[in-house]
């Protein structure tokens, strides 16, 4: 059985003596992001008063988004909606994706998890200096006070690096296991591990998407000017 931590080119694109390798976990995201894409652009393209029940289904996800979104965080959920819900959706179906004879999920290898842990770190950049600009997004790195600037910023990465650490050793290993259990089991025996990993590939782009949501707001909120308590009028 060949490592979990070894990828293979599926295929070669260019002249042979530049050629890219394209890796199976590229070909299965691109796959996703059409499915993504295409999906939402069906839902979308006739919306009606009285939905239907693609249209109901997909107002339920939006609005659980939204209530998440407000139960984690309190904050407003149309700025983080987008990114939330399409981060979410897309580690589910990657995570979930193993259920396809033949196909390992992309985020069962080292490159799609670290690619997500750096877009979430360039989001919480993003929407911090949306928040509060430049200055604020830099003085959040100086609360509680300025002896804390090198740790805050350590903490920003390593934070980062947990994320991609906890979704890729997660699903890896449910994967692995079954493999192994497949190869030294009869059909059958590998099903209750394969709904249990359903069930993990749930969880973690459940875990993955909150957790980005609440590194964002906390960016965004140590960039708001702070403003001094009132005092009463005697």
């Amino acid at each position: 059985m060949d490592s979990p931590l070894e990828t293979f080119p599926l295929f070669m694109v260019g002249p042979e003596s530049f050629a890219v390798p394209i890796m199976a976990s590229v070909v299965v995201t691109w796959a996703i992001m059409a499915v993504l894409v295409l999906g939402a652009a069906l839902l979308t393209r006739r919306l009606t008063m009285v939905p239907s029940r693609a249209q109901a289904t997909a107002e339920l996800l939006v609005g659980t988004v939204d209530q998440q979104i407000r139960d984690v965080t309190g904050a407003a959920p149309a700025p983080y909606r987008a990114f939330v819900g399409t981060l979410f959706l897309f580690i589910l179906i990657a995570n979930w994706s193993s259920l396809i004879p033949g196909v390992t999920p992309p985020t069962a290898t080292m490159e799609t998890p670290a690619a997500l842990a750096a877009i979430v770190f360039l989001s919480i950049i993003f929407f911090g200096i949306r928040g509060g600009g430049v200055g604020g997004f830099l003085r959040g790195f100086a609360l509680p006070n300025p002896v804390m600037i090198p740790l805050n910023m350590l903490e920003s990465i390593t934070r980062s690096i947990s994320m991609f650490v906890r979704l890729f050793g997660n699903v890896m290993s449910g994967v692995f296991v079954i493999a192994i259990v497949g190869s030294l089991a009869a059909l059958l025996v590998p099903i209750p591990l394969m709904v249990l990993d359903l069930l993990t590939g749930a969880v973690q782009a459940y875990i993955f998407a909150v957790l980005s949501m609440v590194f964002i707001t906390s960016a965004v909120e140590k960039g708001k000017p702070q403003t001094a308590p009132e005092t009463k009028e005697s």
